[in-house]
């Protein structure tokens, strides 16, 4: 060793230690995901039919093949990938299989579980197309305003069809359905992230200071405002509350993160209160649903009897601490909407406390993967769009859980992976196909983490990628061991506190620079990261 140093160049950094691939926990990870939801099948058939089911094989070995070629796709085409994403996946949608299975036996008419693994085969399908095709989620960034511009035809494309339990977010044609929105946010979110970073330094540091609050220039807050102005379109239009609260949350969530600005925050939830408050007042089906939020015992005051909100929660009391057993509720008192919106009371009522705990457990751990990832990158896009895609299940979740549990009025969204619906759950899927892409390239040694991929010009604004790194402040990026060194040298961190001040003037023509004007040129991620002055 000693040799080997005396021997290489003062200037020639040490060469990178190689971090574990371990797709083998991956595939380990996958087998136990993939025999706790087969169990799960097996004890919903012997709480009802004192037998075991006839599908359980057919279940097991159809979730297993889609598990299995999902992790072949991944070693082959993303082999430092985080390990814990896709078997978190399978685990969820497993989960919802076994539920959906177990209210179909309180709807002999309406089998939703064999469409549900239809769906997730088209979800898992997708999922391997992206990770064997996009080579670089930077190349996403070209095509940001296509991407808004799809979403937008996307939101607006079931205006034009018959509302379904009030609400217009389908398309219905010939016996097929799909829900638009959900590809939408996946398309709204590339958007935002491209926006963003392209204008990060003009919404942080330019503007009318009013208070401690900066207000950017006319040109850079019209976006701003005309994302609010479509999500309270969207409510309007279509009834669609969560749709509405998803998007503009969302675009909070980044404006946050690219700024550091908690005010953007603030004036968030002040423009989505005054339009929920606006909507909710004036719009009758918004305003139903309000009212049974407030109200959710009235019925049965009234003489009616419970309304599906009480019934949740009910069912949540019944499950106690730790439910009543798999197959052993009463979801069928919960009515038509007991496997889309309301799946998670029959959740909480059979599992209990202790599984709900679990359930958002695994949630909290797909959204903080996610967040890792976003952490290990230094490129603008790839970090906002990590953080986005992974804010998408948080919201969804919150809202969700939210309303069936009378913390907030139902919005009407599918909770991730759990509930019926097939655009939701092939949505998800190519979330978490994109997280994998992502965060490959966080883990990735050797390979540059800022610019735009074949040397493309960034996205909406102008905004260009950041020169390529040295090896020196490349390595400091990597993980070392298996352990992200995260912190200052992360890229994100430097972006969630903006330096306050603008950049110095560059030397005269032809004059040499500095070292500190060489840190200025390089961006302030790469002056605020510990490798920058190697």
């Amino acid at each position: 060793m000693a040799r080997a140093a005396a021997g290489r160049p003062a200037d020639t950094p040490p060469p990178l230690p190689l971090l574990p691939r371990r797709r083998g926990i991956e595939l380990a990870l996958l087998v136990g995901a993939v025999l706790i939801s087969v169990c799960g099948y097996l004890v919903v058939g012997l709480a009802r039919g004192h037998a075991l089911p006839g599908g359980a094989v057919r279940y097991g070995a159809g979730l297993a093949g889609l598990a299995l070629l999902a992790h072949l796709a991944v070693r082959l085409r993303a082999p430092y990938a985080d390990p814990l994403l896709l078997p978190t996946a399978v685990l969820l949608n497993g989960i919802g299989l076994v539920l959906i299975f177990r209210l179909d036996l309180d709807t002999p008419a309406d089998h939703a579980a064999p469409t549900q693994l239809m769906w997730s085969t088209v979800g898992v399908g997708l999922f391997i197309l992206v990770v064997l095709l996009l080579r670089d989620h930077r190349m996403l960034q070209r095509y940001a305003y296509g991407c808004a511009a799809l979403a937008l035809l996307l939101m607006a494309a079931p205006i034009l069809f018959p509302a379904v339990n009030g609400a217009k977010i389908w398309i219905r044609i010939a016996g097929f359905s799909i829900q638009p929105g959900e590809f939408a946010k996946v398309l709204i979110t590339v958007f935002f992230a491209a926006y963003l970073a392209a204008n990060r330094s003009a919404l942080a540091h330019t503007g009318r200071r009013m208070g401690r609050l900066r207000l950017p220039t006319g040109r850079v807050l019209g976006p701003i405002v005309a994302i609010w102005l479509v999500s309270v379109a969207v409510l309007v239009l279509e009834r669609d509350l969560g749709t509405s609260l998803l998007f503009f949350g969302i675009f909070v969530v980044l404006l946050y993160v690219a700024t550091g600005r908690i005010g953007w925050i603030a004036i968030g939830l002040i423009l989505a209160g005054v339009g929920a408050a606006a909507v909710g007042t004036l719009e009758p089906h918004v305003h139903s649903r309000v009212e049974d939020w407030q109200h959710p015992f009235a019925g049965i005051a009234a003489g009616r009897g419970p309304g599906q909100l009480a019934q949740s929660l009910f069912a949540f009391a019944a499950g106690g601490m730790l439910g009543t057993g798999l197959g052993q509720g009463h979801s069928y008192l919960i009515g038509f909407a007991m496997k889309s919106d309301f799946i998670l009371a029959t959740y909480g009522e059979e599992l209990g406390l202790a599984g709900l705990t679990a359930l958002f457990l695994l949630y909290a751990l797909l959204v903080a993967r996610g967040y890792r990832a976003a952490l290990g990158l230094r490129d603008p896009f790839g970090s906002l769009l990590a953080v986005g895609l992974a804010a998408l299940p948080a919201l969804q979740v919150f809202v969700i859980a939210g309303g069936v549990t009378g913390l907030i009025p139902l919005t009407g969204m599918a909770m991730p992976f759990l509930a019926q619906g097939g655009s939701s759950v092939v949505t998800n899927w190519i979330i978490i196909a994109l997280l994998l892409r992502i965060s490959d390239r966080a883990r990735t040694p050797g390979v540059e983490r800022g610019g735009v991929a074949g040397g493309a010009t960034g996205g909406p604004g102008g905004g260009t990628g950041s020169p390529s790194e040295s090896p020196a402040r490349s390595r400091g990026a990597h993980e070392t061991g298996g352990d992200a060194r995260l912190g200052a040298r992360s890229w994100v961190v430097g972006f969630l506190k903006p330096t306050r001040s603008p950049a110095p003037p560059g030397p005269a023509e032809g004059a040499p620079e500095s070292a500190a004007d060489t840190a200025v040129h390089n961006g302030a991620d790469d002056a605020a990261s510990p490798e920058a002055g190697r």
